[in-house]
């Protein structure tokens, strides 16, 4: 849970993801309400119309838009049923004739603002830690995603994405730190690696034979876009299989001090946070090269 969160003032949980270590502990019973569904909004949506009350319009475009986003417009693979049914309730309701549209016109906001981010702000922007504890590894993952129409766009900012993607490992302690760039008219991933940890972990996870460009610091994962049905389980099974850390990490073993500090531009009108100085910047021309 984020840390900024106070525990006792959480009088309930609704929630579409598998509950994890760290999730929360309350010294008080609370509400939980926690579905295998595609949204959480799918979930909030059924509770409206199961206790007969009619959600204000606004709520209701909320509730819509943030279940096309949740489940790839209905096309990703953790969608069900009960979402299919609560986005036609909910687009009779707001009046919206057209789908699809809604979803293409909500998905190019997306990626446009998207574009726009730093590479802290991608690698941050929605970024989940798992916790794992076996006989041959004990330690946290840290799995960030990139929903975009335009996967090339970000990939392009791989020279920038690398070194901050190993900067956040270090600073929050993480044993391994994923970005995954799904392209979500397409349906398609692909996981930046940053270090001979993530790529040992990865070929475990998705197999060996995954294809590996760019200095193995790109996998491609094929229709794999799920970071809930298809990224964690896969790791999660090759953490509690036979998959072992491997001794050589390479630049993840940069000193905290040298990885810069983040510094807001004043002259940006979106206050966006850069990192600067950081040891791992890359001079032009030079790129990551993961070994292992």
């Amino acid at each position: 849970m984020n840390p900024s969160i106070n525990p006792d003032n959480v009088v309930g949980v609704i929630d579409h993801h598998a509950l994890q270590s760290k999730t929360i502990v309350t010294d008080r019973p609370i509400y939980i309400d926690i579905r295998p569904w595609g949204s959480m909004s799918t979930i909030i949506a059924h509770t409206f119309i199961t206790h007969n009350r009619r959600p204000a319009v606004g709520v209701v475009g909320m509730l819509l838009c943030a279940i096309l986003s949740d489940t790839l417009n209905l096309q990703g693979p953790t969608t069900t049923e009960w979402d299919r049914l609560m986005v036609a309730v909910l687009a009779d309701l707001a009046e919206v004739d057209d789908i699809q549209f809604l979803a293409s016109q909500q998905f190019k906001a997306k990626s446009k603002e998207l574009a726009g981010l730093s590479a802290h702000g991608l690698v941050n922007g929605d970024q989940k830690s798992f916790s794992f504890n076996t006989d041959k590894f004990n330690g946290d993952i840290g799995f960030a995603v990139v929903e975009t129409t335009d996967d090339a766009v970000i990939i392009d900012r791989l020279d920038k994405l690398l070194p901050e993607i190993v900067a956040c490992k270090k600073e929050k302690e993480l044993s391994a730190l994923f970005l995954a760039v799904v392209n979500i008219v397409d349906l398609k991933g692909t996981l930046l690696i940053c270090g001979p940890t993530e790529l040992s972990l990865a070929k475990a996870a998705f197999g060996e034979d995954a294809e590996v460009t760019k200095n193995s610091t790109l996998m491609d994962l094929g229709t794999l876009v799920s970071r809930k049905k298809d990224y964690i389980p896969a790791v999660t099974r090759a953490i509690k299989g036979e998959w072992e850390k491997p001794i050589n990490r390479g630049e993840s073993t940069v000193d905290l001090g040298s990885l810069g500090k983040l510094e807001v531009d004043p002259l940006d009108p979106y206050q966006r946070v850069q990192r600067k100085g950081s040891i791992l910047e890359k001079k032009k021309g030079e790129h990551f090269k993961v070994v292992g």
